[in-house]
Formats: structure tokens, C-alpha cells, sequence
């Protein structure tokens, strides 16, 4: 979802879920980012000569952890980097085999770089 706002981030995802939770009739966890945020995160891509359909960026609401990378299971070939609120995947061999477990990601939402570069060209048009 793409909007503009003048309040909060905290505020807009508090009314967010709020409104969600009174639809789906149960908890739904939104992640907010500026543009200016989802440009850093484009910027700040680890991976940027990966095939982005293969990289993803998977948003938090809270920096990643320091034990991150220790807490990591199932890795193969899977590259693995930490952003401001995001942990960054690059899957060699794509998502599709992939064992691959963060504990740190449980609690966020992944999008590939594609889809990333999208919304902040959509949130640049607003």
C-alpha cells in the first residue's frame, strides 16, 4: 500500500492495524517505511549485482538483532546482510529450495528488490 500521511509513524500504523484487526477479526502486523526509508533500503542493498527477483529485503519494526547471524539455520548458499530495520537475502538458487531459517525475520514481511523498487517509484509519483 502507497499513501501519503502527515501524521506519525507509530500513529499510522497504529490506526492501520487497528483497522485491519477490525476487518480480518483478528491481529495484522503492517510494517510503515517512508520514501525516503524504501529509497535506503534500494540504496543500501547489499547485493546489488544480484538478480533482485532473488534478493529480498525483509522489513522489521525494530533494528535486526545483534545474534542475527548466529541464530541463522538451514543456510546453503543463501547470502545474508543486515540494514537499518531490514535483513537482506540473496537466495542463489532461489526461495524455492531454500532451508533457510532466521529467527529474526519470523515477525517481518519480505519483498523482493523488484517489488521494492516499485513502491518507492509509486510513493516518488505521489
Amino acid at each position: 500500500m502507497v499513501f501519503t500521511s502527515r501524521k506519525s509513524e507509530s500513529a499510522v500504523k497504529k490506526a492501520l492495524e487497528a483497522a485491519l484487526e477490525s476487518y480480518a477479526g483478528k491481529p495484522v502486523g503492517v510494517m510503515v517505511r517512508s520514501l525516503a526509508e524504501m529509497q535506503a533500503v534500494l540504496s543500501d542493498n547489499p547485493f546489488p549485482k544480484a538478480p533482485a527477483n532473488r534478493t529480498v529485503a525483509v522489513f522489521l519494526d525494530q533494528p535486526p538483532p545483534a545474534d542475527t547471524f548466529k541464530a541463522v539455520k538451514g543456510r546453503k548458499d543463501e547470502q545474508i546482510g543486515l540494514g537499518r530495520r531490514e535483513i537482506y537475502i540473496h537466495y542463489g538458487d532461489g526461495m524455492g529450495q531454500s532451508k533457510l531459517v532466521i529467527p529474526a525475520a519470523k515477525a517481518g514481511t519480505a519483498r523482493n528488490m523488484n517489488t521494492v523498487a516499485a513502491l518507492a517509484k509509486m510513493a516518488s509519483e505521489l
